[in-house]
């Protein structure tokens, strides 16, 4: 068994060594552009069918599919998606995009919306206004690749129990949005930027966001785990829609053990991924499960195996609160000298900042089902026995206190953003109430702050004080997970409070002692 002595002892001495090394650090954009391992590596791995057909077989997965000859439209090739002959015929809709800037080996891009796409958006507004969707269905059967109706409408069909529809929607809005690609633009070079805070690209990064998700639900991890890629390669930096968050699970489901490995340990350095709780604890399972594989030499499984007693043991003690909710969730009666335990017991989940029992919530909630399988469960209870074991050591107690007690005193707009997207009511719960008492609007979930706009809305004539909490009552019944938004503002591209780790020696934005965890 591992010694967690002599692993928190290692830790320290990481620490001094980072410290002594700091004058040689590489910046965010140079160590992400030098590591592409998260970026999409060929564009056949974005269309699902290809991971269908690995599973099924070719025959299975297209069928007798004939092309009717008589009624075939004619669409251009993509790889995102593959057009479906009832799809309307396409004719631009007024998207185009345009490179803002080269720098440093980066590309800039950004959409935009022409005079005639603007009015159009101007009348979808106004039907979002009437609180009628079938204003938005007639909206959209004169414009049939508007993206902000094919949103928004995809999320009424979701809700309606009407999956397949809800799909195509989105798929069709990813169609429209291809086909609008500049030349350089890429969804492989991983060098292709689009900013957050133009309402045009938002739309994009979101119509991805969906996507994904519905292939995940489709039994395509694999091909989800290549769109959480790409929407990460679209902003690594601000990470809008906090994908690191969700890879993990995206590569377990997968069981790319290696890739979240190699992210793990390549992004440590200037993420602190290692600060996450989805990280801590599935790089453990990911060197847990690779010391399962028989073809594994037995040298390389032992490695596989100690790392993942050491990353497991250093997870439970910086996050024990997460310890208990996942042992719920697994269906398992915690051991009564556990569950009586102070470490471990009510008191690690009271002591938690509600931004960190967010994050643990959001964990617990989305992988639980994956340790539940075979081994996991009695691998984890050796852990927390060791741990258990050493808690009295006073270096334990050096090692997490500070650290857990200060890590997160507010969540970022972008972590709620990613909450209320993923649905998960376990952590849906830990929201705070200026982000769920305010209405908002499914097709752009809780905006930046400090978002760029190229065009606004004619002013329209004031109807009545009332018909804001109507439209905001009419919304909340409608698409409950989506329509939330925060009112106030902290300062920065997101808004929202600091989110921070503390790190001896290292600065951050003027700050002479911390860097963002994302």
């Amino acid at each position: 068994m591992f010694s967690l002595h002599q692993s928190l002892s290692g830790a320290r001495v990481k620490k001094k060594k980072k410290k002594k090394n700091k004058k040689g650090a590489t910046s965010g954009t140079q160590v992400e552009s030098k590591f592409p391992l998260c970026f999409v590596k060929l564009k056949m791995n974005l269309n699902p069918e290809t991971e269908l057909k690995r599973y099924f077989g070719a025959r299975a997965v297209l069928g007798d599919q004939r092309p009717r000859q008589r009624q075939r439209q004619y669409h251009r090739t993509t790889w995102m998606t593959v057009p479906k002959e009832p799809w309307p015929r396409f004719s631009r809709p007024g998207i185009s995009m345009s490179l803002v800037q080269s720098k440093e080996g980066l590309h800039y891009f950004t959409f935009e919306h022409s005079r005639d796409y603007q009015q159009v958006q101007f009348k979808f507004m106004d039907a979002v206004d009437s609180m009628n969707n079938n204003n938005i269905l007639t909206l959209l059967l004169t414009n049939p690749y508007h993206i902000d109706s094919l949103l928004q409408l995809s999320d009424v069909c979701r809700i309606h129990e009407d999956p397949e529809m809800a799909r195509e929607l989105i798929e069709r809005a990813l169609y429209s949005f291809e086909c609008s690609f500049h030349p350089l633009f890429s969804l492989t070079s991983g060098t292709c930027r689009l900013d957050f805070l133009r309402p045009e690209n938002r739309a994009f990064y979101l119509a991805l966001y969906k996507h994904m998700m519905f292939l995940e639900n489709r039994g395509c991890p694999r091909t989800a785990l290549e769109y959480c890629k790409l929407i990460l390669s679209l902003d690594p930096e601000s990470d809008p829609f906090c994908m690191l968050l969700l890879i993990d699970f995206l590569a377990l489901r997968s069981r790319e053990y290696h890739s979240i490995i190699r992210l793990y340990q390549d992004w440590e350095e200037h993420r602190n991924l290692s600060q996450l709780p989805n990280f801590a604890f599935s790089a453990a399972l990911c060197h847990f499960h690779l010391s399962q594989e028989d073809e594994t030499k037995q040298e390389e499984r032992e490695k596989h195996r100690q790392s993942a007693d050491r990353l497991l043991q250093h997870a439970l003690i910086m996050f024990p609160g997460l310890l208990t909710p996942l042992l719920d969730l697994c269906t398992v009666q915690p051991d009564a000298a556990v569950a009586a335990h102070a470490f471990f017991g009510p008191k690690s989940q009271i002591g938690q900042s509600p931004a960190l029992a967010e994050l643990t919530s959001l964990y617990v909630g989305r992988t639980h089902l994956l340790w539940r399988e075979g081994g996991v469960l009695l691998w984890l209870e050796e852990c927390v026995k060791e741990v258990l074991l050493e808690y009295s050591v006073p270096l334990v107690s050096e090692f997490e206190s500070p650290l857990r007690k200060q890590r997160y005193q507010s969540a970022p707009r972008a972590i709620h953003r990613h909450v209320l997207l993923s649905e998960i009511k376990e952590a849906t719960s830990f929201l705070p109430l200026d982000v769920t008492t305010q209405p908002g609007m499914g097709f752009d979930p809780l905006p930046p702050l400090d978002s760029v706009t190229s065009y606004t809305r004619p002013e329209r004539p004031q109807v009545g004080a009332t018909d804001t909490s109507t439209l905001s009552l009419f919304f909340r019944s409608l698409l409950p997970s989506f329509n939330l938004q925060v009112s106030g503002g902290g300062g920065g591209r997101e808004g929202g409070g600091a989110w921070c780790v503390e790190i001896p020696g290292e600065g951050f934005e003027g700050s002479p002692r911390t860097k963002p965890a994302l």
